[in-house]
């Protein structure tokens, strides 16, 4: 560790930190890795560092501490092996000693990713698949142990409507943002799509934004290799000259790092972008503002060598009954009667069915009981998340599901096809409900009642 280098590169007193203000700096700075952060780093974090560099990083990189925390991270957020098919629980069998050869490795400058096995998932109301890549738990605890040392480098100059992938944050603080705008009059709303992000970023121009801000060398040629690693699908690799493939650790943070600059741009044009990764809107009060703020968005984006969706990418006049733009799940549109409202849009309802559909097939074996618990501990969390719908949303699923149920109660009964008349009386919703069915139309009502 080359102490020397670090504390030149942080202007930190000479004089001890009194403990109180050393405490309250800590519960700041709650959500970093302790075994990188101390309170003297905290402490350059905030008062800045010359130049605004940071130096010898990998060294709190491949600290078997982190490297550990990284593991547990990964551990907590499941997910299958990589193309060497050890698996989370293979790794914990000898946690000391792969963390031992993963640190020497960093260490010693040895280690190499390996390539990403490529996985397709559905992408929902549509047949088309999305590409995945997934790492090797080893790489995935790597890349969760550089993600401790640099996100908060950047954490604090990421800009205040940007949303996705940072901590405290998320998509239900982006949709509250979005929410104020709309209440204050931006009606006129730039509805962007910046076509495969994920997969099209230029990785020199990635890398540069990040060594504006972090000067090791060690730990940059760790973020190449991470991103030229590769996709193993099937028997064949493939090479990743551009983008990040979609299911590894450190890409969101190097994403996020790439569009702040065009954050900044809004910004300084006066023009509110709520993002939430590459999920973004631009809200404006005139028509001529939206249509300004769409150019400047589109000569930005092409000028970082990407491309905005053709048909994705319009201006919603919000004034229009009818017209209306779709932002992390929701569709936001005013109705005929003149009221801005929201529901979900049709592919997370399509999603959510789709989820459902898996755990209540028809031959399934389980009590009504069991399948109704599985039901629910999904349908909780998308009521948790889409609870402030219209409430007209909920009546439609409510009654999909538990046609469902009564599918599978005809199944048993020797009978087919879904449910009919006789079976709304014979397995009614007071019937589901004492099962302990979770009644989302029953459970919004409530919510609307109590407010």
């Amino acid at each position: 560790m080359d102490t020397g280098e670090e504390t030149r590169s942080a202007r930190v007193p000479e004089k001890a930190i009194p403990d109180e203000e050393a405490q309250a700096r800590r519960q700041r700075w709650a959500w970093v890795e302790p075994s990188v952060w101390t309170d003297r780093m905290l402490a350059a974090l905030e008062n800045g560092v010359q130049k605004g560099k940071w130096f010898s990083r990998i060294d709190k990189v491949h600290r078997k501490a982190n490297l550990a925390s990284a593991f547990r991270e990964v551990k907590r957020n499941g997910g299958a092996a990589g193309v060497d098919h050890v698996s989370v629980a293979a790794i914990e069998r000898d946690l000391d000693g792969e963390l031992t050869r993963v640190s020497e490795a960093l260490r010693t400058d040895t280690w190499q990713p390996q390539a990403a096995r490529r996985v397709f998932i559905d992408k929902p109301g549509t047949r088309e698949k999305r590409p995945l890549g997934i790492p090797t738990v080893r790489d995935r605890v790597c890349e969760g142990a550089v993600r401790h040392v640099l996100e908060p480098i950047f954490e604090p100059v990421f800009d205040g409507n940007s949303f996705g992938f940072r901590p405290g944050r998320g998509a239900k603080d982006a949709l509250r943002a979005v929410d104020r705008e709309l209440k204050a009059g931006n009606v006129y709303v730039v509805d962007a799509d910046i076509k495969r992000y994920f997969d099209t970023i230029p990785h020199e121009r990635r890398l540069a934004r990040v060594s504006e801000r972090i000067s090791d060398g060690r730990v940059m040629a760790m973020l190449e290799a991470l991103l030229k690693r590769g996709v193993l699908e099937g028997r064949d690799w493939q090479a990743t000259e551009t983008g990040t493939p979609q299911g590894g650790v450190i890409g969101p943070l190097l994403a996020n790092v790439y569009l702040h600059p065009l954050d900044q741009a809004m910004r300084r044009a006066g023009y509110t972008m709520i993002r939430c990764a590459d999920d973004l809107v631009i809200l404006c009060v005139k028509p001529e503002d939206a249509a300004e703020a769409q150019a400047l968005l589109r000569a930005w984006v092409e000028e970082q060598g990407l491309v905005l969706h053709p048909v994705k990418t319009r201006i919603v006049n919000l004034n229009e009954p009818g017209q209306g733009f779709d932002f992390l799940g929701y569709h936001v549109e005013r109705t005929r009667r003149g009221k801005l409202d929201r529901w979900p849009r049709r592919k997370s309802l399509a999603k959510r069915k789709t989820d459902i559909r898996a755990a209540m097939h028809r031959a399934n074996g389980k009590s009504l009981p069991d399948i109704i618990a599985t039901v629910n501990r999904t349908t909780r969390g998308w009521y948790e998340y889409f609870k402030h719908s219209n409430i007209q949303t909920f009546p439609e699923l409510d009654g999909w599901i538990r046609g469902r149920l009564r599918a599978i109660l005809r199944k048993r009964a020797g009978l087919r096809g879904r449910g009919r008349g006789r079976d709304h009386h014979r397995w009614n919703n007071a019937y589901f409900a004492a099962m302990g069915y979770f009644s989302l139309t029953d459970t919004r009502r409530a919510a609307s009642q109590s407010a």
